[in-house]
């Protein structure tokens, strides 16, 4: 028998029996793997990456719901306190999702190990899908802590499951894909907190967290509405209390657009080698 060319790539084989891996068992192993890495590097480092979240939302709800809160009054018809829960619980995965991400994939990058995951036999989806599952699951996490928070200062009744799950879902898939696209440019670590800092902040303070938009001039209402986070804040709003200032429908069409884009524009930075090879 003929030995095998050195030279041709070599078919990946299952670790237990030796036996060669199909593709779709070599891709789910390549995602789980990311995925578990991921999940054990916030987890690891939970009082960095969880629990700044729920003192942080803490504070939000003594400040903004106790005390602030009980002068403003009812607001969309609840109190005031229940009216920012979905803000405040999204605010916390958006940050999160994105954060996971951003620096992650730029730790690969710094320490150079990203070209192990380039010379692997699988494709750069998998690669994207395991980086974005990582920020999900953290953003997931952190967002359930701080509705365990939210749960202590006010009584949720869930109007519906399926909306607010969707929606919790969507939003960090859809700040994960863009702090993987921020990964990509940047060339310091400073250039990891940019985006956050000056973009990121003022849409998530700016998207109906703490108010709602029909308090504003007309002007401004208009201009509200170029803000993606206003769409997601609200349409987490309607699946936890019923009401939201932007028709569900347009709501959910403008997250999946962000997502499509986000997802095709990572993928073309990823093979393009865009920041990642010189």
């Amino acid at each position: 028998m003929a030995a095998p060319d050195p030279r041709e790539p070599r078919t990946p084989r299952a670790p237990a029996t030796g036996a060669p891996m199909g593709w779709p068992a070599r891709y789910w192993t390549a995602f789980s793997t990311i995925l578990v890495k991921e999940i054990l590097r916030f987890s690891r480092i939970w009082v960095q990456t969880v629990l700044p979240s729920t003192i942080t939302t803490a504070l939000y709800f003594v400040i903004f719901g106790r005390l602030i809160g009980e002068r403003i009054g009812p607001m969309g018809g609840f109190d005031y306190l229940d009216f920012i829960v979905p803000g405040l619980v999204l605010m916390a995965v958006i940050t999160n999702a994105y954060s996971n991400v951003v620096s992650s994939f730029y730790s690969s990058k710094f320490s150079r190990y990203i070209e192990e995951l380039l010379v692997a036999p699988v494709p750069n989806w998998v690669i994207l899908a395991g980086y974005v599952a990582g920020g999900v699951a953290r953003g997931l996490v952190v967002g359930a802590a701080v509705t365990g928070v939210a749960i202590l200062f006010t009584d949720i009744e869930i109007h519906s499951y399926w909306i607010t799950t969707l929606v919790f879902a969507l939003t960090a898939v859809l700040f994960a894909l863009g702090g993987f696209i921020n990964a990509v440019y940047a060339n310091s670590f400073d250039d990891i907190s940019i985006i956050p800092t000056f973009v990121l902040t003022p849409l998530t303070y700016l998207g109906g967290v703490f108010y709602s938009i029909e308090l504003l001039p007309d002007v401004w209402q208009g201009l509200s509405l170029a803000n993606p986070v206003l769409y997601m804040v609200n349409a987490f709003r309607y699946g936890l209390l019923g009401v939201s200032d932007i028709p569900l429908g347009t709501a959910f069409g403008i997250i999946l657009a962000f997502i499509v884009g986000l997802a095709a524009f990572s993928l073309r930075l990823l093979n393009r080698g865009v920041g990642i090879k010189s």
